[in-house]
């Protein structure tokens, strides 16, 4: 496979964990890499030696020599510099959360045309445990799907003696709180493994902001949600159930758990070990009867484990990647209606 030439805009953390996997692949070139910010472009120029290092996206677009680019900076800036990508005929590879909402993720899907595009919310979808689950429930082991559920809590720890990142919980730079921030997550996870079968129809949920009494954990100013729950009815009357919070009043805890006619799982996003999978079995005689179902193909390194990796291959083999715009926009539209729902009091219609 000839390597995708690569431009990486953004060299902030996340955008330095993109170009240690563009210099590493074999499938990769990195070629360019571009921030704002000095202290950035010096430390990615000493730590991955990119050929070329702008200050600006907009001269890196223009290289020639890059085929394709990684957005790896806040949400309220990518679709601008995404649409100008796409003018320059550049396949891009845009950070979670995909946009600001439905309507940029609308735009982008109309200038994309040809070319290949994808969101890195399918990032906890490449682990052992996301391939067996999603191939035990594609395959109707667990019979005709009920409930698909998620509770994910992050207890609150000792008050930081340092600044917290102000773009983390302010609405104008990331388009909400926890929701973006770990809810595209889980919601990628949960319409992957299932096999993108959930078709959502309508929302009910509630938003928090942080406690009182953690107040001086957070950036002043923030207004973002710290805590969210959501009940989504899907077409055939499947319940997609999510919950997540961070400075929590409680202690850390996490579940996701899918249950069928016939049978049900219990596995944990961040766990990626197949055999911490619980496999619940059942007959008629017998009940429920717990089983651990890891296969040693499951154990196997997956051929692409990152966004990046796969969004590289999906070039090559002219195929959209793993979380394609089309499905980055479902979990955008359940995100938005999670916050309209939120702040009505009222049930939304999907993409409504």
């Amino acid at each position: 496979m000839k390597p995708v030439k690569v431009g990486v805009i953004g060299c902030g953390v996340i955008g330095s964990n993109h170009l240690s996997i563009a210099s590493e692949a074999s499938h990769i070139e990195l070629v360019a890499a571009a921030d704002m910010i000095e202290a950035n472009r010096t430390n990615a120029a000493k730590r991955f030696n990119p050929p070329k290092m702008y200050s600006n996206d907009v001269d890196l677009l223009n290289d020639d020599d890059v085929e394709a680019v990684v957005l790896a900076f806040p949400t309220q800036y990518r679709t601008a510099v995404a649409l100008r990508a796409f003018e320059r005929g550049k396949h891009v590879l845009i950070e979670k959360p995909i946009a600001m909402n439905s309507a940029e993720v609308d735009q982008l899907i109309a200038a994309r045309g040809d070319l290949i595009s994808g969101c890195c919310s399918s990032r906890k979808r490449f682990t052992a445990s996301a391939r067996l689950a999603t191939r035990l429930i594609t395959s109707g082991d667990l019979g005709e799907l009920r409930t698909v559920y998620c509770r994910a809590i992050i207890g609150a720890g000792k008050e930081p003696d340092t600044p917290r990142p102000a773009w983390r919980l302010i609405k104008a730079l990331n388009g909400g709180g926890i929701l973006v921030n770990w809810g595209c997550y889980d919601l990628d996870y949960m319409l992957g493994i299932t096999g993108w079968q959930l078709k959502p129809q309508t929302v009910f949920a509630q938003t928090w902001t942080v406690p009182e009494v953690f107040e001086s954990h957070i950036a002043s100013g923030s207004d973002a949600e710290t805590h969210y729950t959501a009940i989504i009815r899907c077409e055939g009357g499947i319940v997609l159930s999510v919950e997540r919070g961070e400075f929590m009043t409680m202690h850390s805890h996490a579940d996701w758990e899918i249950i069928g006619t016939e049978g049900s799982l219990k596995l944990n996003m961040q766990d990626g070990k197949p055999e911490n999978i619980i496999h619940n079995r059942t007959t008629t005689e017998g009940g429920v009867a717990s089983t651990t179902p890891a296969g040693a193909d499951e154990t196997s390194e997956a051929e692409h484990s990152t966004p990046l990796s796969d969004f590289a291959a999906s070039i090559r083999e002219n195929r959209q990647p793993s979380t394609s715009l089309e499905k980055a926009l479902v979990v955008q539209q359940i995100t938005d209606a999670i916050y309209a729902s939120a702040e009505t009091g009222n049930a939304v219609e999907i993409g409504g």
